[in-house]
């Protein structure tokens, strides 16, 4: 690894104008809309993971046109009252697990909602939700980025963003959880989604994007050859004469786009050396958020972020900011 991007100067300092559709929030308020138009079928079933102080469930709610996702919900096991919850959103390529795989915040005391991803996980994590083919699908590179990509009707990131959402709403209806105390976190794709949420949800507490996917697409595609980024520098490659269109449908789902609309305190992490994810990337999106806001740099590391160092910073934030 070295640096590739931007100074730190330069990074801190940028922040590029935003390509936003004229119909960005109608098109968000239609598609939840839609979504809440079904009831959740939230069911918590108990799951035995052999662990004596984690509670554990086996979640199915319902997401995007009501359609079944999996996730796993963990409680600390001595509580008194209601406790605060965070709902997790998982990296690209990557599932559910199993409940072992998720202890840190359970084990701070918190309710933790780990969303399984739609189609994924089977690439480093293993996943239970399939995704749905829907009719206006062109074809893809392999991967998840180009799916649907001609229109923001069939992109692939409309369905998982809806999915997003009502994870939020899923986790407030358990009598465990303080439903007015809900943060969001995630690492790469799920620190991208964990940025838009916030930007779609504008009750929630806090919001912790770590190395963010999901931002400054075209930037990323110019100046990473690293997966999954390069799913759309390959796409586009192909077909040459549907740039402006596929950017244009990309537009509806940028990081930038949500992190102006977001007001929750957030706390951001940043790999200076961050090739999947590239700096300015993140600073673009860091940058255009609009609530209180802080970042962890990690200036010698790449897409891993901070790791334990960054678990550290995300629990003493929420310890203060819960006080």
């Amino acid at each position: 690894m070295a640096f590739f991007d931007m100074p730190l100067d330069e990074l801190e300092r940028y922040r590029p104008a935003r390509s936003e559709p004229a119909d960005f929030d109608a098109f968000w308020t239609r598609n939840l809309e839609a979504a809440r138009a079904h009831p959740l079928n939230i069911r918590f079933e108990p799951y035995d993971a052999g662990l004596n102080t984690v509670e554990v469930f086996d979640v199915t709610f319902a997401g995007y046109a009501g359609q079944a996702i999996k996730g796993w919900l963990l409680l600390p096991r001595h509580r008194e009252g209601p406790v605060p919850g965070v709902v997790q959103y998982i990296g690209y390529g990557g599932g559910r697990g199993f409940p072992t795989d998720w202890l840190v915040w359970s084990s701070a005391g918190y309710a933790h909602l780990v969303m399984d991803t739609r189609g994924q996980g089977s690439v480093w994590r293993r996943g239970d939700t399939p995704d749905i083919i829907v009719e206006g699908a062109n074809p893809a590179h392999p991967g998840f980025m180009t799916q649907g990509i001609l229109s923001p009707e069939t992109y692939y990131y409309k369905r998982l963003i809806v999915d997003a959402v009502r994870a939020t709403e899923a986790i407030r209806t358990h009598e465990a959880v303080d439903s007015s105390r809900v943060a969001l976190t995630g690492h790469s794709q799920g620190g991208g989604l964990s940025l838009i949420v916030a930007g779609l949800v504008p009750d929630v507490i806090a919001t912790m994007p770590d190395v963010a996917f999901l931002c400054h697409y075209r930037r990323a595609a110019q100046i990473t050859d690293a997966e999954p980024y390069s799913e759309l520098a390959v796409y586009c490659h192909t077909h040459r004469d549907r740039i402006e269109q596929i950017f244009q449908t990309l537009s509806y789902f940028d990081g930038l786009n949500f992190a102006a609309r977001a007001k929750a305190p957030a706390l951001f992490s940043i790999g200076l050396m961050d090739q999947i994810c590239p700096p300015s990337t993140v600073f673009a999106a860091y940058n255009h958020y609009q609530g209180p806001k802080q970042a962890r740099v990690w200036e010698f590391n790449g897409h891993e972020g901070g790791e334990g160092y960054q678990h550290a910073a995300q629990i003493a934030f929420m310890r203060e900011l819960l006080g």
